[in-house]
């Protein structure tokens, strides 16, 4: 633990911090660089920090939680043997073969959007397209979508209250949801149908098949990442567009620039605010001497933001910042994921950007950023006009 007589440098969770989360850390950048807090322990706000905590897996430990956590949670030998089954389901050939039902997704979602009558980007565009997209990819039936929608915002606000009783009931509620449709495969038998869930149910790590228990903390993992980052990164999309429509109309001229866009954008923005590591030894940062047994939190919302890297943090240089940007992470843990979620923010925004015309925010309506620890919006309301 962190001496006790040691004073907290800030307090994540004050109302001026909440009001104004970016410009509050783009400050603790250059004034408190690794910072304590009651709330998110060790703070680090530096891009080089956090590039070094990436890349010492031995002294910055994964295994933050008491709970198993694949893989997110592991440090190797175990991530390395599960990385090595999960990473085929994101190869190019697995996505190409995905992009045609995530464009079917898309487009129905694009064409049901209101002509001219504003509506919240968050609750009628962005969380469906999280919910219907990966429900498709894991191969869950559509009347997941309602108890899925639910069981996020709980996990949410018991995340967010750090309620760990609530914590606990929410990872349980899960479980259930994971354990029924793993009877029904098993049930089924042979007639199972042939998704990733049922292909991952055969797998094996060091030659032994994953347990229950495993399968359910790994699925686990995919949807809350999957449900809240893809969420958050179409709200902070469609309002950065809505902003700059030079932007918006060069992006619909030339589609081949969105990958690059969509990554500049969510760097100055980030949908993922942070991940955690432990201490595994005594450590140095930014001067500080940090205690074997810490736990850190890496922010990427400050990261990314770093002027001694990207210079302005708020210019769009998406060529000049690819190679620091950190939207996925970086070292072992960079995320397996990130082929599919690149997909799927390409392919929903060639949709809209195709269908649609005038993108601005609704009149008399005020939208309300979200709060550590999701990123973008929890209500954006916007007006469109279709092509």
């Amino acid at each position: 633990m962190a001496d006790d007589s040691h004073k907290p440098d800030w307090n994540p969770r004050a109302n001026d911090v909440l009001k104004d989360q970016i410009r509050v850390y783009d400050r603790m950048r250059g004034q408190c660089p690794v910072a304590w807090s009651d709330y998110q322990h060790w703070t680090l706000f530096r891009h080089e920090d956090v590039v070094r905590v990436l890349k010492d897996h031995q002294a910055f430990s994964s295994a933050v939680s008491s709970h198993l956590s694949v893989p997110n949670g592991m440090d190797p030998p175990d991530h390395t043997h599960y990385r090595k089954v999960i990473e085929p389901y994101f190869s190019r050939q697995a996505m190409e073969k995905f992009e045609p039902i995530c464009r079917r997704i898309a487009r129905n979602l694009v064409g049901n959007l209101p002509d001219g009558q504003p509506f919240d980007v968050v609750e009628q565009f962005s969380r469906a397209f999280a919910l219907k997209i990966q429900c498709a990819f894991m191969g869950w039936p559509d009347s997941l979508h309602e108890p899925l929608r639910e069981w996020l915002l709980k996990n949410h606000r018991a995340t967010l209250a750090r309620d760990r009783q609530a914590m606990a009931d929410v990872a349980r509620e899960f479980d259930n949801y994971i354990h029924d449709l793993l009877e029904a495969r098993r049930r089924a038998g042979a007639n199972a149908p042939r998704d990733v869930t049922t292909s991952l149910m055969e797998e094996t790590v060091n030659s032994q098949p994953m347990t229950d228990k495993e399968l359910t903390s790994l699925l686990r993992n995919w949807t809350v990442g999957e449900l809240g980052t893809i969420s958050s990164s179409v709200s902070i999309l469609l309002n950065y567009l809505s902003g700059h429509p030079d932007l918006r109309q060069s992006l619909t001229n030339d589609t081949d620039a969105l990958p690059d866009a969509i990554d500049e954008i969510l760097r100055m923005d980030a949908p993922l605010m942070s991940n955690r590591r432990v201490t595994t030894r005594d450590v140095e940062l930014g001067g500080r001497t940090i205690p074997a047994g810490e736990k850190i939190t890496i922010l990427w919302a400050s990261a990314n933001r770093d002027e001694e890297v990207f210079g302005d943090p708020d210019a769009f240089c998406p060529q000049k910042n690819r190679d620091q940007n950190l939207l996925y992470g970086a070292g072992i843990h960079v995320c397996p994921g990130a082929p599919l979620a690149r997909m799927e923010l390409r392919v929903l925004m060639e949709e809209f950007l195709s269908a649609v015309d005038t993108l601005k925010p609704a009149p008399d309506e005020q939208s309300e950023r979200a709060v550590f620890p999701t990123g973008g919006f929890s209500y954006l309301p916007m007006l469109i006009r279709k092509q």
